[in-house]
């Protein structure tokens, strides 16, 4: 395996971590404003999360960071060609984390009002254009011989990842809803038991819609082949379990169901790319892949050396932080957001 090979499987992770943690995250923000009923409430949902979202946004910057050092020509093509709406995503992430600061620190309602509703366009953008992008990725975007991209903003707003972004904004719904059944207790814990089972379903049917279209619209099952292997197969058995657990009660299980189910079709997609990073619409020779986008081996075996020092303690100190910060959240709680 070369070093290529093993950064891309690293951002893959980096990005499928992201997605996976960020996601619940991005669930809270856009369901705490029809959780609640009043302002203790809309406290204690956001309490859930308090302690990891900034957390949680570190694997994107990583994931930033190991595009930029071991791919710069993908990182610069997809910063140039996605840069209105990777400014629109940066915006509402910071009005988001600008939000869950400020919110507390003034008890007029129409100052708190303002800051959830922030909250709220803070999740729901960053969720619906993260599919947006990753469904262009697979589709292609109109790139040119010289790597750089030859389209405007509306070309990255097609059906198709528009069909993406709603699944995705979805997904994400109910994988924070089914976070607060784990996180919250009596009238909230109900009240997000029933609202994971009313996003499922829309859930499941644009999930389905989009693995459909991207059999038309894309070669990623082509390139998969008819046995496309365990990890597209058990993504949509993982987020189809979800409602059987559910109405179970059982749910640590279905958080872990949607967690995989995020997790597998973020890899799956990245399983379709390879080694390609972004496909060329105009022509399929000019796509960037691992190899034409790449810093210099020098480069990557420097980087190896210090991911394979320091990603190790990341995690066990990301571990760490969720094992102390474990407890269910109610109204009462001490942390206040």
């Amino acid at each position: 395996m070369d070093l290529q090979t093993i950064w891309f499987i690293l951002v893959t992770v980096l990005f499928t971590g992201f997605f996976v943690l960020e996601g619940f995250d991005f669930g809270v923000g856009i369901l705490h404003p029809f959780m609640s009923s009043d302002d203790r409430e809309r406290r204690a949902v956001i309490n859930t999360i308090g302690p990891f979202w900034d957390g949680n946004e570190v694997w994107l910057i990583t994931a930033g960071g190991a595009m930029f050092a071991a791919f710069p020509e993908w990182y610069a093509t997809l910063f140039s060609g996605f840069y209105p709406a990777l400014l629109l995503m940066l915006v509402a992430l910071i009005m988001r984390g600008v939000a869950f600061e400020f919110r507390s620190k003034h008890d007029n309602p129409a100052w708190r009002s303002f800051w959830d509703w922030s909250i709220f366009a803070g999740s729901a953008i960053p969720a619906l254009l993260w599919g947006v992008a990753l469904a262009n990725f697979i589709r292609g975007v109109p790139i040119d011989q010289s790597m750089n991209y030859a389209g405007g903003f509306f070309n990255l707003l097609n059906p198709y990842a528009l069909v993406c972004g709603l699944a995705s904004l979805c997904i994400f719904t109910l994988h924070g809803a089914v976070f607060l059944t784990l996180k919250t207790t009596g009238i909230l814990r109900e009240r997000a038991m029933n609202l994971a089972k009313k996003v499922w379903a829309p859930a499941t049917l644009l999930s389905l819609a989009f693995t459909i279209y991207t059999f038309i619209e894309t070669d990623l099952f082509r390139r998969l082949g008819l046995n496309p292997g365990i990890i597209p197969v058990f993504s949509v058995l993982a987020l189809l379990s979800v409602i059987v657990l559910l109405r179970r009660n059982a749910s640590g299980w279905a958080f872990a169901m949607t967690a995989v189910a995020i997790a597998f079709s973020t890899v799956t997609i990245f399983m379709g790319l390879f080694p390609r990073v972004l496909v060329s619409s105009l022509n399929p020779e000019w796509s960037l892949t691992i190899y034409n986008s790449s810093s210099s081996d020098y480069t990557l075996g420097i980087m190896t050396i210090v991911a394979a020092i320091f990603v190790p303690i990341v995690l066990v100190y990301q571990g760490w932080s969720y094992w102390v910060f474990r407890q269910r959240v109610t109204p009462d709680s001490e942390l206040e957001y």
